[in-house]
């Protein structure tokens, strides 16, 4: 190898090394980890797959997305006074978590909901109905019929439907539930 081509390589592995540190979890609060599927019905650009780790609370948490390798893809933080999302192309900052969905999505989706969704229950913030699977709040079916495994699903009946498909790591929920397979791991169909 040239010593051109060595110097490329080192500084690629250097970006690479840089970009793959994960933040630490907010002290405090919840803590969640695992797989999350946002589908929004015929508009695969506002689709997507990735790692998650969402720590703390509704009105001040952080909310991490990795790629399948690990690698952090984008970082959102909130309080009380702004929410902010650093990602690849930037730092944006919206007035609310409702502002960072539909930023990121061009929809709402209930981020300040899904702290108590994911240990399976309504959000105490809004009124909800039970389901014989789960319950029904904001115009949201939670389905808990998987929640023994790990897996969570939303889905919003407005248009254009919005489907949230989580897949919580045995670490994330603080269950039993033994780790999953580094094969399970990296297939992107196992959320559902």
């Amino acid at each position: 190898m040239t010593g051109g081509r060595l110097c490329a390589a080192a500084s690629l592995c250097g970006v690479l090394m840089g970009c793959a540190h994960v933040a630490e979890p907010l002290e405090g609060g919840e803590r969640f980890e695992g797989r999350l599927s946002v589908q929004v019905a015929n508009d695969p650009e506002r689709s997507f797959t990735a790692g998650f780790q969402l720590s703390g609370s509704a009105t001040r948490g952080r909310l991490l997305l990795t790629t399948p390798l690990g690698t952090q893809a984008a970082k959102a933080e909130w309080s009380a006074q702004e929410v902010r999302l650093s990602a690849s192309d930037g730092d944006r900052v919206y007035a609310d978590l409702d502002g960072l969905s539909r930023g990121i999505l061009g929809e709402v989706v209930p981020l300040a909901a899904m702290f108590d969704w994911l240990q399976g229950r309504p959000w105490p913030a809004a009124p909800s109905q039970e389901r014989p699977a789960g319950f029904e709040q904001l115009g949201w079916l939670v389905d808990l019929s998987r929640r023994d495994q790990g897996r969570l699903m939303a889905q919003r009946s407005a248009r254009p439907t919005v489907t949230i498909r989580v897949k919580l790591d045995a670490s994330g929920d603080g269950r039993d539930r033994p780790a999953l397979a580094p094969e399970e791991a990296l297939r992107l169909d196992s959320v559902q």
